[in-house]
């Protein structure tokens, strides 16, 4: 066995079944290696997106999804994907080809520092000196990858390595790494303080983050939820946390929330904050969530507590247990007049849009399409307006919202969406784009088709950038600058390139019938809507 069958042994034992990748030639003996495996690999068309797939597999499946790439642009193509997979706390493992093991420093071709160029937005990395490590290495990565506060681990791997031989091959049946012991279990001092908090408490309010969903916590907070009837708001990579249309659920907060829910997060005497950083496009006055309240932070990864923002009680673990040991304790409280304040809120500060009526509506068209969407559905959505529009209008019910959150990494919705298909072909998914995001990965689409991977596409089209241009209309008094991307490419030819089935959508009155066709088979489509360039998120 050469380091490279080591490497496929490996996924094969961690139960992996994708691989999302590009090859080169310091990834080839991997890439040869898995043809002697049922590992299913997926030729994306650029690196980055490898890791957004992977991620977009991880999210829906709830296990570490896996890449591999070349050395040098290959590895270096790869990191914005791992950025934003670290950003949002995605487990992946990133598996990097690297020039032989002798050459590494004398700047021969296709040699890059990936450890080093990683370094800030990997959870762990690895450089691979040692064929026998492999086991060892890859048991490890699996294990930081899924545990904790989740993330991408990158093992680069040299070419010499993967073809050297191993004197034995063993896979641990655990890991033990002294550095790294991350805390599940709730400290039961403080999950008792915040027992006697919400004893006291009139206007408490949960404020959950991504990692409830990435503790598997979600049926845990609605059951505490709905029990002892506290109302919940989120991030936007909360959404999804509680269904949109729940009683207990007043919409998310921040820059571009509900203001009826920034309303709440700032009259409430107890904010319970549950798997979110305190990050400036939710909370961009930290000092507002600790004035004139009991800030309680619950988050797996103890550097965030008190990073931002600093707790009244601070409470490391996982949501899931600690959400479980809640429910153990016994107490009662009652927030009936807090809950009809609220509702009152909802009701009387909803935001009105006044669309153009020569074009479609974005809030209508999410608005029907969440309804027409499958109940346990997974929508995409990419970075810009686009996803700001739905953060607003998309209604969860039981199914999944993707976004990139933390990064804001454009040309994220099409691979995640991909990622997400494979991961549970049983599930509609469907992404939602600008024209301007498509740009950035319509190329896989050719990964859609040579795979049969049946994701629908939905470019809100308005022929420019339009986030940046609504920043420059109220920074910059309409000054426009590098926005406009009107004319390229014709959609509708893109889609015959592909063979891919194309509809286009001008008119609200269009919505429903094009739904109905958009929708009517599990297949790929691409649905161009002719959005106002001058609509505004706000």
């Amino acid at each position: 066995m050469n380091g490279a069958d080591a490497i496929i042994k490996c996924l094969e034992l961690e139960g992996v079944t994708e691989v999302f990748g590009y090859p080169g030639v310091a990834i080839c003996p991997f890439y040869d290696s898995i043809l002697n495996s049922n590992i299913r690999t997926i030729l994306i068309r650029t690196e980055q997106n490898a890791a957004h797939a992977a991620s977009g597999m991880a999210r829906v499946t709830g296990k570490v999804g896996v890449c591999a790439v070349t050395s040098g642009p290959g590895a270096t193509n790869l990191l914005t994907g791992i950025a934003t997979a670290f950003a949002d706390s995605i487990p992946l493992v990133c598996i990097t080809g690297q020039v032989n093991s002798e050459l590494l420093g004398s700047d021969v071709f296709q040699e890059a520092d990936i450890t080093g160029a990683a370094e800030s937005f990997v959870k762990y990395s690895y450089l691979v000196r040692d064929v026998n490590d492999i086991p060892r290495i890859f048991k490890e990565a699996f294990y930081v990858a899924s545990t904790g506060r989740k993330g991408p681990v990158l093992i680069d791997i040299p070419v010499d390595i993967q073809n050297a031989q191993l004197s034995r091959f063993r896979y641990p049946e655990e890991v033990n790494m002294r550095t790294y012991k991350p805390t599940v279990k709730g400290h039961a001092v403080q999950i008792k303080k915040v027992i006697h908090e919400l004893e006291q408490a009139k206007r408490p309010l949960i404020y959950a983050g991504g990692g409830v969903t990435l503790s598997g916590a979600c049926e845990e907070l609605r059951s505490f939820s709905e029990k002892f009837r506290i109302p919940v708001v989120s991030t936007m990579m909360g959404i999804g946390v509680m269904p949109t249309e729940h009683p207990m659920y007043f919409g998310m907060v921040g820059n571009n929330g509900k203001p009826y829910a920034n309303r709440a997060m700032n009259e409430s005497d107890l904010l319970i904050m549950v798997g979110a950083r305190v990050a400036d496009r939710s909370v961009n006055q930290p000092d507002l969530i600790t004035h004139d309240k009991v800030l309680v932070h619950i988050d797996v990864d103890p550097a965030e507590i008190g990073k931002n923002a600093g707790p009244t009680i601070p409470l490391v673990g996982d949501a899931r247990h600690i959400f479980a040991d809640f429910e153990k304790q016994e107490f009662t409280c009652e927030h009936e007049e807090w809950i009809a304040k609220l509702n009152e809120y909802r009701n009387t500060m909803k935001q009105i849009r006044h669309p153009n009526p020569d074009y479609v509506d974005p809030e209508a068209f999410i608005r029907r399409l969440s309804e027409r969407m499958q109940p346990d559905g997974v929508y995409v959505a990419d970075v810009g307006q686009n996803q700001i529009w739905s953060c607003a209008y998309h209604i969860v019910r039981e199914g999944r919202f993707l976004t990139s959150g933390g990064m804001g990494t454009m040309g994220y919705s099409i691979p995640a969406a991909m990622g997400a298909k494979l991961g549970d072909m049983s599930k509609q998914v469907i992404a939602v784009c600008g024209d301007g995001s498509f740009q950035m990965s319509m190329m896989e689409l050719a990964t859609i088709q040579q795979h049969h991977i049946p994701v629908k596409i939905v470019v809100f089209r308005n022929n420019y950038l339009g986030m940046v241009r609504e920043f420059q209309h109220y920074n910059y008094k309409d000054r426009y600058s590098v926005v406009d991307i009107s004319g390229m490419p014709k959609l509708e030819k893109i889609a015959e390139a592909y063979e891919i089935p194309y509809l286009k959508l001008s008119r609200n009155e269009e919505i429903d019938s094009a739904l109905d066709e958009f929708l009517k088979e599990d297949s790929s489509y691409l649905m161009e809507c002719m959005i106002d360039p001058k609509d505004l998120v706000k």
